[in-house]
């Protein structure tokens, strides 16, 4: 018998079409990761974990967090988190899939309905998915569309919870949702909102506390802040009301059922958290993205005022060329084709971090003028 004909056919059908991925080993100019403070090479950190190991802190935790996997260095960390993010609480997971995964398939409940907006994280499917909650999609940025899902189920009899599932800036636009419009429509209808901050973390808001800091510690907001992009680390935070907390210790299966991040990532994400309240990392980032704005923006580069920068070219097999011809020169820029950006959005996600400079946006504009 033929073992994975079903797979080998569907690895064929994705080649055919050009859309099979590999795994490359990273090189260039970066341009294309999520370590926007360049905090994961960052000595301080290096510095932070090898004192733990001196001090007897166990690489691996040994464990799920309700077994003996629960390390005085985790409880630290969320200690710390839900007073540096302004929430009753904290829950650490070992990545953010897993933490949207858990948060979306264990709070919402039967009869209650998610509204999620429609360039949502796949993560945030991926818990919708399992989740025993309705579930109706949002236009991008749309709070209208938001309040008119909401009134429509409702006058269809629909009486739960609502969930408000949003990300605060899109990884693959660049652009921030309306959260005060969004939390007005929340308590407008006792929703809760539910924000991923995974990209604004660290980069926005007071000490980096993200775009949904002047909302922090109302009771129908949940807040989640990965580790993995400008923390440098690994991981994500959930900030939220105590009671989530513990529904999840002891309702989220992504989290019982995961054995524990390792305590030394614990110990990093906390010197994380003061690395980002300095102010001097952002004024430089921030600094990069203006000037990055005035030289692609003329390229057709989309001004976000962010540190994602697409240039939207459309077509698949243009984007996936100049992204090739990109890193033959020495610039790690990828294309980005549908299924995770729209249908004729195919598009170069180029990231600004502190691991370029001025001169490296400089050579990346004249690049990209000659491939034009």
């Amino acid at each position: 018998m033929a073992y994975f004909e079903e797979q080998r056919r569907d690895l064929a059908e994705l080649a055919a079409r050009t859309r099979a991925r590999r795994l490359t080993e990273r090189a260039g100019r970066d341009f294309s990761s999520n370590d926007y403070l360049a905090l994961a090479g960052n000595p301080a950190l290096a510095a932070a974990v090898r004192a733990a190991l001196d001090a007897g802190v166990p690489i691996g935790s040994g464990g799920s967090r309700l077994l003996r996997g629960n390390h005085a260095e985790h409880e630290r960390l969320e200690a710390a988190a839900a007073r540096f993010f302004g929430s009753e609480s904290a829950l650490y997971f070992s990545t953010g899939y897993a933490a949207n995964a858990a948060l979306l398939s264990t709070l919402p409940q039967r009869g209650d309905l998610i509204v999620y907006d429609a360039l949502v994280h796949a993560s945030a499917h991926e818990g919708m998915r399992l989740s025993r909650a309705e579930v109706r999609g949002a236009a991008h940025n749309d709070p209208q569309a938001f309040e008119d899902a909401i009134a429509g189920w409702r006058r269809g009899g629909g009486t739960g919870r609502v969930w408000i599932a949003v990300e605060s800036l899109y990884s693959m636009d660049g652009d921030r949702a309306p959260l005060d419009a969004l939390a007005a429509i929340a308590d407008r209808h006792e929703a809760v909102l539910l924000v991923d901050e995974a990209h604004a973390t660290g980069v926005f808001g007071p000490e980096g506390r993200g775009l949904a800091a002047g909302l922090a510690g109302r009771e129908n907001l949940i807040t989640l802040h990965t580790c993995g992009k400008a923390l440098g680390c690994e991981g994500a935070l959930l900030c939220a009301p105590r009671v989530v907390r513990d529904f999840l210790v002891n309702r989220g299966r992504a989290f019982i059922f995961s054995t524990a991040p390792s305590p030394l990532m614990a110990v990093a994400v906390e010197a994380a958290l003061g690395l980002i309240a300095e102010p001097e990392r952002r004024a430089r980032l921030h600094a990069l993205i203006e000037r990055a704005q005035a030289l692609l923006a003329p390229l057709g580069v989309t001004a976000t005022g962010s540190q994602i920068l697409p240039l939207v070219l459309g077509d698949d097999a243009r984007t996936m060329a100049m992204a090739a011809d990109l890193q033959r020169l020495g610039f790690d820029v990828r294309g980005i084709r549908p299924p995770t950006v729209p249908a004729g959005t195919s598009r170069l996600r180029i990231s600004l971090t502190l691991n370029v400079g001025e001169a490296d946006l400089a050579a990346l504009a004249d690049a990209l003028r000659s491939l034009a």
